[in-house]
């Protein structure tokens, strides 16, 4: 069973297997972060470098500059954001956006959520790289605690990247944490109307694992999104997403469940519900199998919220304890782990329907795979007073196999994790 695992990420390629390496080295790097500052920004010399055919030079001071000529154009929403608590609300993105864009810059957030300014830039740069004509630009992607500054330039329908990180320090300073250079070895403007690209550059720390270079994959927003969509992504598909569970990654309804698991499905609401993190944990030993008895009151609450099911079918589907009025509970554990970097939903349409239901039209943005539609899916949600909604229905339109998932990995059924934990509890 384990082996089988293993070959689910072999078929993915060992470009992908690298970057799995890789994120020992940023859990490493986080975990050292949280130790030693809290929450605060931890505090960095800044660093200013650019990494160029497996070497390093110094960066320019003009480019540092620019950066904090870029910074000073909306200082003053940032310093306010920083005031009330709000530097990462929907709100404060956009203004600091516009901002930029009334200056003439390019500029996004860095997790697609309002429409870019200058976007026709973009667009008049894509087509001198079709038409091989020399061009430059260059696109801000706004982050929390500053921005990332892509410094493009094509010729001979080539293009070269220059990507810097800048970020405030607990100082309010601007500090340039790192900047790399790399050729794009893809890049595409597509129908959706995103700008992909990717390049690979020189990591000491990733090296030393994977023996190779590091990749980086950019995905960028370009033509506006209705913000219907956008409102309708963030309140009912975003919060629950494609990670460790299957709402939106197979074919159900309410007259058939299909193979939805009710377990990933509690693991995805409870937070959402009662508004605070599960807490039926795993073992902190690998060797161990925790197992929960949750109240019935509490798992039915949960699925029965978002879902119209029966108590008959819940349980039919589940492992329930009639003498104690409880569920069994296992928690997903080391051997139930997914690739970390998975796509995003985002909703490109809908169609509001006559019994008040509403149909979602979704793309799943995935650009580590570097597309803009990894698979599509239909999803049917009923609205229902204040806040509330149910799920219900989800179709695939899309995907044409199980290796278009392969990050995903199903819940250990019972007798896989009997075999892996011999019933210890």
């Amino acid at each position: 069973m384990l082996l089988e695992k293993i070959k689910k990420f072999w078929k993915a390629g060992l470009a992908e297997m690298n970057k799995i390496l890789s994120l020992f080295v940023s859990i490493s790097i986080v975990s050292l972060m949280i130790a030693g500052c809290g929450d605060e920004l931890p505090e960095v010399s800044e660093v200013r470098e650019i990494v160029v055919d497996h070497e390093v030079y110094p960066s320019s001071e003009d480019n540092f500059d620019n950066a904090i000529s870029i910074a000073a154009v909306y200082r003053d929403i940032y310093d306010e954001a920083v005031e009330t608590n709000t530097l990462g609300s929907l709100e404060t993105l956009r203004r600091i956006v516009a901002r930029l864009g009334e200056s003439g810059y390019v500029a996004v957030d860095s997790e697609n959520q309002v429409d870019m300014a200058g976007a026709e830039q973009v667009i008049d740069f894509c087509k001198a790289v079709d038409e091989k004509k020399s061009a430059v630009l260059t696109i801000i992607v706004i982050k929390d605690f500053g921005f990332r500054k892509f410094d493009l330039k094509t010729e001979d329908g080539n293009v070269n990247i220059v990507r810097g990180y800048y970020q405030y320090d607990k100082n309010g300073c601007l500090q340039n944490r790192n900047t790399v250079s790399y050729p794009a070895d893809i890049w595409q403007y597509t129908e959706e109307g995103y700008l992909l690209f990717e390049g690979s550059y020189f990591s000491d720390e990733n090296y030393v694992l994977t023996l190779s270079d590091t990749p980086e994959h950019t995905a960028l927003r370009v033509l506006p999104l209705d913000e219907k969509c956008r409102e309708l992504n963030r309140k009912y598909i975003l919060p629950v997403g494609y990670e460790r569970n299957n709402i939106f990654l197979t074919d159900w309804s309410e007259e058939d469940i299909g193979d939805l698991d009710f377990y990933d499905i509690f693991d995805s609401l409870y937070p959402i519900l009662y508004e605070q993190s599960i807490p039926y944990a795993a073992d902190e030993s690998l060797a161990v199998g925790a197992v929960y008895q949750i109240p019935e009151e509490i798992f039915e609450d949960v699925i029965m919220t978002y879902f119209n099911v029966s108590k008959e079918a819940l349980r039919r589907e589940t492992t329930y304890i009639p003498e104690k009025a409880a569920y069994e509970y296992r928690p997903r554990g080391f051997y139930e782990v997914e690739y970390p970097d998975i796509p995003y939903p985002e909703v490109v349409d809908y169609m509001e329907n006559q019994d008040g239901t509403i149909t979602l039209f979704i793309n799943a943005v995935y650009p580590n795979s570097n597309t803009s539609v990894a698979y599509s899916h239909r999803t049917v949600i009923r609205p229902l007073d204040g806040d509330c909604f149910q799920f219900i229905s989800n179709q695939m339109t899309s995907l044409e196999d199980e290796h278009d998932i392969w990050w995903h990995s199903n819940r250990l059924t019972k007798e896989e994790w009997l075999e892996i934990y011999g019933g210890a509890e």
